[in-house]
């Protein structure tokens, strides 16, 4: 018998994930009281999650790096969740806290939330600005575009943003959230429908790129940052972590092409730690992974071979240039790159 058959209306339950509290935005003439400012915010990111990891690839292809000082946390949380133990002292050594919550509370006392990121905070307030991950990505193309590098690259291009929005969203349901869906239903119903939506996704999109590099156009844009960061994850932490085991990633030519090219593109795995990505994972998750047991595997040797994407053309910066070394102190440790 199949045992979502036995299950009751009221156990049918789904993961759903919390809507941005804070979605103040930092724009070029600063209608939110939040100006676009060099050197005024740091962008506060986790490695290890694939939200905030969007902002990590945009920030390094836009080439924001002198004017967006990014912070990054301990891929293990506590009770009081991201925390700046990798830091001198166990704080942020240009906010000045241990915590991000102190951020979140400095903006809104008592705030009763959840502690997420990607968050931008305004250093002289010391105040979170924006948790919206969905916004932050698309502002820094657009709205910070006076302080971007000469040959940045135009991620969310204006003839190509309908396209663009409607991928992402079919990414975004099925994807980027399907893979939390599984890996936190409570459910049989709840896990076989997203398992089934993921595959089925994942084939359409495997369907699409078999002819093009990119998924929207012939440059790289928001749609392949969306898409990138969670494939990068797949192997490692979502095909056994989250039972998203119907194939590894590396069983599918075309996604495992598609993902190792971006990879080997600068501003894309430079920003990749897997040892931050499956600490976190393997040790937070105690619900899924209670012994928090930490896996050897898998290979990651994989990730620099030959992809031969290149032989379906595009411009992976379109008019534009590779962004330039990783900034001193950027540098992803030795133990989470691919040797």
């Amino acid at each position: 018998m199949n045992t979502a058959d036995q299950e009751t209306p009221r156990e049918r339950k789904e993961f759903r994930r919390s809507l941005p509290h804070f979605a103040d935005r930092i724009t070029a003439d600063g209608r939110d009281g939040w100006p676009v400012e060099a050197g005024r915010y740091r962008l506060v990111v986790s490695r290890a999650c694939p939200w905030a990891s969007r902002a990590l690839v945009s920030r390094r292809l836009l080439g924001l790096e002198p004017a967006l000082s990014v912070a990054i946390t301990d891929p293990i949380q506590d009770e009081r969740s991201w925390r700046f133990t990798l830091d001198p002292g166990d704080r942020d050594p240009v906010l000045g806290i241990g915590f991000l919550s102190e951020a979140y509370d400095a903006r809104e006392r008592g705030y009763p939330g959840g502690v997420s990121v990607p968050a931008v905070v305004d250093v002289p307030s010391g105040q979170l600005v924006t948790n919206d991950y969905h916004r932050i990505t698309l502002d820094l193309a657009t709205e910070w575009t006076a302080l971007h590098r000469e040959g940045a690259p135009d991620l969310y291009p204006e003839e190509h943003r309908d396209e663009i929005d409607d991928v992402a969203e079919d990414i975004y349901r099925d994807v980027n959230n399907g893979v939390y869906r599984a890996g936190f239903a409570e459910h049989q119903h709840s896990y076989d429908d997203a398992y089934r939506r993921l595959f089925a996704r994942l084939d359409e999109l495997s369907g699409r790129l078999a002819t093009r590099r990119y998924l929207v156009g012939d440059t790289i844009t928001e749609a392949d940052i969306r898409l990138f960061t969670t494939l990068v994850r797949f192997d490692a932490v979502y095909h056994g972590h989250f039972k998203c085991n119907r194939n590894k990633l590396s069983e599918d030519p075309v996604l495992w092409g598609y993902v190792r090219d971006l990879f080997q593109t600068p501003g894309f795995g430079d920003t990749v730690d897997f040892d931050h990505i499956k600490r976190h994972y393997y040790q937070v998750h105690t619900n899924i992974n209670p012994r928090r047991i930490v896996p050897l595997g898998p290979d990651l040797s994989g990730w620099l071979t030959p992809h031969h994407r290149e032989e379906l053309g595009g411009r992976p910066f379109g008019d534009g240039t590779a962004p330039g070394p990783v900034p001193d102190g950027e540098v992803v440790p030795e133990e989470g790159r691919v040797a």
